[in-house]
Formats: C-alpha cells, sequence, structure tokens
C-alpha cells in the first residue's frame, strides 16, 4: 500500500527526483457519446503500436538510466482491450532500463467487459497492483444513456472480483447524466460503499466540444442537469464518502488511507513523468530548467516515428512555472504555501482582500501557514486559483 502523500512542493532547484512514467494506449472498442480523449477504434495496429512504444522507450533511455520509476500508469483508450503479454513485455523493456521502487504502484485502466475469465490473474501475473475500472455507474439506465457497454450487472460482479483481488483499487463515477435524478447519484454512491472500493473518483458530466453528446443536446434530443443539481450531487458525494472514510485528497478524488494513485499525485504536485504513446505528456527537470513536452495526437505519426512524434517541447517561464504551482496545489486537500504565494506574487494582487472574500465565502482556510480549498471550495478550484495569480 503507498504511504500517505506528502506535502506539496514549490518552485525547486534540480534534485533526483523519483520518476513517473505514462502509457497512452489509445484502443478503444468504441467512442462513448462523452469522450474527447485521443483513441482509435481499429484494433488491428495494436501489436504494431507496441513495437512502436519499445522503440519510444528505448530512445528514452537516457531520461530512464539510473532513475527510479515510484509508479507507472496505462491510460487511454481502454489499455485492458491489448493482449496481456503486451503489457508485461513493456513492463520488462522499462524495468531494463531503469528501476523499479520497492512497492512500486503500476496501475491499468480497464472496462468492466474486458475482465472476465482470468484476464484478472493475468494482469496480477504481468505486475499490474492496482486496477482503475471505468464503471462509471451501477445503474442500467445510466449506463446506457452514456453508450457504455458493459451492463449494471458486470459492473458489480467485477468491481466485487478486484477488490478481492488486487492491492488498490479505483472506479471512476459520473454524475449529471443526460435525465439523471438525485435518487439515482445517491443509488451508484451507496452501491461503491457498500463494494468497498478502496479509491473512488467523482466527476461531473462534461459536456465537450465535438462529442456525439454536444450534438444530441444541441439537437434536442437529451438535457443534462443544470449546474446547480450537479454541485448538488457533487456535495452529495463529498458528505457520502466522507462519512465512510474517505479521504477527499484532490477536486475528483476520493481514497481510503493509503490508497491515493500515485501517478495523479504526481503531476499534481508538479514531479516529474515521462509519457509514452501517441498525445502523451512529459514533465521533466533539465538543470534549473522545467520542461513539458506532448506527443503528437496520431497514431499513424506515432507508428510513423515513434522516437521523434513531439507535437511540442517548451521551457516553462518562471511566471508559467508559478501559476501552474498556484492551480495544481489548490486541487489537492494540501494547499499552498501562502508565503510562496507572497513572495511570488509580482502583479500587485491585494492578497489579503482577497483571501479574506474567500474565506468569508467558506471557499478556502488558512491554517499552518498554508491555503487549502473547503470542500466548498473544490467547486471553484480554477476561478479561486485565477483570482489568487490575477491583479
Amino acid at each position: 500500500m503507498p504511504p500517505d502523500p506528502p506535502a506539496a512542493g514549490e518552485l525547486r532547484q534540480d534534485e533526483e527526483r523519483p520518476l513517473s512514467l505514462y502509457i497512452h494506449v489509445p484502443f478503444c472498442s468504441a467512442r462513448c457519446s462523452y469522450c474527447d480523449f485521443f483513441l482509435v477504434t481499429r484494433l488491428d495496429h495494436i501489436e504494431a503500436f507496441f513495437r512502436a512504444l519499445a522503440v519510444e522507450t528505448r530512445a528514452a533511455g537516457p531520461l530512464l538510466r539510473d532513475r527510479t520509476v515510484k509508479s507507472i500508469h496505462f491510460g487511454g483508450g481502454t489499455p485492458s482491450l491489448v493482449p496481456v503479454h503486451l503489457v508485461a513485455g513493456w513492463l520488462e523493456l522499462a524495468a531494463s532500463l531503469c528501476t523499479f521502487a520497492p512497492g512500486i504502484e503500476i496501475a491499468l485502466e480497464a472496462n468492466p467487459e474486458d475482465l472476465s475469465g482470468n484476464a484478472m490473474e493475468e494482469l496480477k501475473a504481468a505486475g499490474i497492483n492496482r486496477l482503475s475500472l471505468g464503471v462509471q455507474s451501477y445503474r442500467q439506465r445510466k449506463l446506457s444513456a452514456l453508450g457504455r457497454r458493459h451492463s449494471a450487472e458486470d459492473a458489480l460482479r467485477i468491481t466485487r472480483e478486484a477488490v478481492s483481488r488486487f492491492d488498490s483499487v479505483s472506479i471512476d463515477l459520473i454524475c449529471g447524466v443526460p435525465g439523471e435524478s438525485t435518487g439515482e447519484w445517491l443509488g451508484d454512491l451507496q452501491a461503491a460503499l457498500a463494494l468497498a472500493a478502496p479509491h473512488i473518483s467523482v466527476y461531473m458530466l462534461s459536456v465537450e466540444p465535438k462529442t456525439l453528446l454536444e450534438r444530441r443536446i444541441a439537437r434536442g434530443l437529451v438535457t443534462v442537469p443544470d449546474e446547480g443539481v450537479q454541485a448538488s450531487m457533487y456535495a452529495a458525494a463529498i458528505d457520502m464518502l466522507s462519512a465512510g472514510g474517505y479521504l477527499h485528497y484532490e477536486v475528483s478524488n476520493f481514497a481510503l488511507p493509503g490508497h491515493h494513485s500515485r501517478y495523479n499525485l504526481a503531476c499534481w504536485m508538479r514531479e516529474p513523468y515521462l509519457g509514452f504513446g501517441p498525445s502523451a505528456h512529459s514533465f521533466i527537470f533539465d538543470g534549473a530548467f522545467e520542461r513539458r513536452r506532448a506527443n503528437a495526437g496520431s497514431l499513424l505519426r506515432y507508428l510513423d516515428n515513434p522516437a521523434g512524434s513531439a507535437a511540442f517541447e517548451e521551457v516553462l517561464s518562471e511566471e508559467e512555472r508559478f501559476v501552474e504551482q498556484v492551480f495544481l496545489s489548490l486541487r489537492i486537500n494540501r494547499g499552498l504555501d501562502v508565503e510562496f504565494l507572497r513572495k511570488h506574487n509580482k502583479l500587485g494582487l491585494n492578497l489579503p482582500k482577497v483571501t479574506e472574500r474567500f474565506i468569508a465565502n467558506e471557499w478556502i482556510v488558512i491554517e499552518n501557514g498554508r491555503l487549502r480549498l473547503t470542500d466548498k471550495g473544490f467547486l471553484f478550484a480554477d476561478h479561486i486559483a485565477g483570482e489568487l495569480i490575477s491583479p
């Protein structure tokens, strides 16, 4: 079980830090109506993708050499679609290029319909010790509205089996689905609590541009709950999960002690990570500089040149580093060092005036020199961060 999360750091000089690795597996059997992630639904390129992935990983050898890796996350797409031996082969390659930390977290995102038969045992044998289940709901009507392929019965059965077999399991739940009632949402939360999944991610449905959901709403075919209803659903999740012993450690994430996501927490705390695969992002330290890099969101371009498919790479300015630190630190329950905020406030912002207003709104608290968002404040995280960095 991973240790409790450390306090968030501030702008730092270069030093050796454990790495996290992210592998974007871009294959899905179908695109859900609300999804805007990069993915492809043609599955005949899976083996070619893993050959390209090996090329990119070997090319990253200088960045991996003599480094300790504390977490690996297979995301997508749907990593559970691919043959397990391909996942195991990549893990063997990565282990030959770097050092896996004792108790390393190796997580894989999975859909319930892919985990029948011996699939879970095969994943465990390959080294996966954390499953992230794309359940989204335990209610059949909601699953149908979202275009999910698994049934409510499958979701319950697979969650129960996963919790019994893996060191750690996370489930995703979505609220604000077209036609959803508060009662349906409370039913989802009650099911999750009864199943005792040690990590629960709660997402309010976001209507993204150019998705099938957006087109259906524009044509008047479906309607989604308004912001006020979604906010009340989010508040209900906070109340129920907190009462169930879950720590609300990030805007959308709740965990029993020791079950937070190491990879996600590393991203929010601005720790270094390397991304592999099309559309994957990396964040690395180069002496006193911080660099962000992203691969192109094109499978064919990636297959053609896996070690050279970067869409952009940039060195962050001091101001960009400050802005990132504020936005990301406020997403997690440890918050932001107030002295750091004062020190880097070069825009003439009247911090006491702003923070007094947020305290009066019950959006933030300041304790032991750190500014933290309240459960209510998490709803306005980006707004609060924006006001803390702008005059």
